[in-house]
């Protein structure tokens, strides 16, 4: 299964790089939401993970921009900056379904458990 990661902190990119890598997952990094965009258009993924705040195109840009593409892509959000200002509840509307939201830090575990449910979901063979 291959799994697009778009996350402008570079270590936490490669930490979770190495972490699904190990896990049989085949893992694209991304930069920032742009870079992620242009990744999926060159190959798709089966999965998405993406911060919110980036440079050049932030994470709810990239999802709008994927959902054109795949609409039934599963996207895992990991945020340290998520309130209901700053729109929580756009992204549990059914428009960007199927979705999870899980706040920073997060352990491995969670994150490899969210992305068996996830895919679980939507039919997708496992790792």
């Amino acid at each position: 299964m291959h799994i697009l990661v778009a996350e402008d902190e570079a270590l936490a990119a490669m930490a979770l790089e190495d972490f699904l890598s190990r896990k049989g997952y085949r893992v694209t990094l991304a930069q920032d939401g742009q870079e992620g965009l242009e990744r999926y258009s060159a190959d798709p993924a089966d999965l998405v993970i993406t911060d919110l705040r980036m440079p050049r195109m932030d994470g709810r840009a990239l999802i709008r921009e994927l959902r054109i593409k795949a609409a039934g892509l599963p996207i895992l959000v990991m945020t340290g900056f998520l309130s209901m200002e700053a729109g929580e509840d756009d992204l549990t509307s059914d428009r960007w379904q199927p979705l999870v939201v899980l706040r920073k830090p997060v352990s491995p575990q969670v994150i490899l458990d969210t992305l068996t449910s996830l895919a679980q979901a939507a039919k997708l063979r496992p790792a």
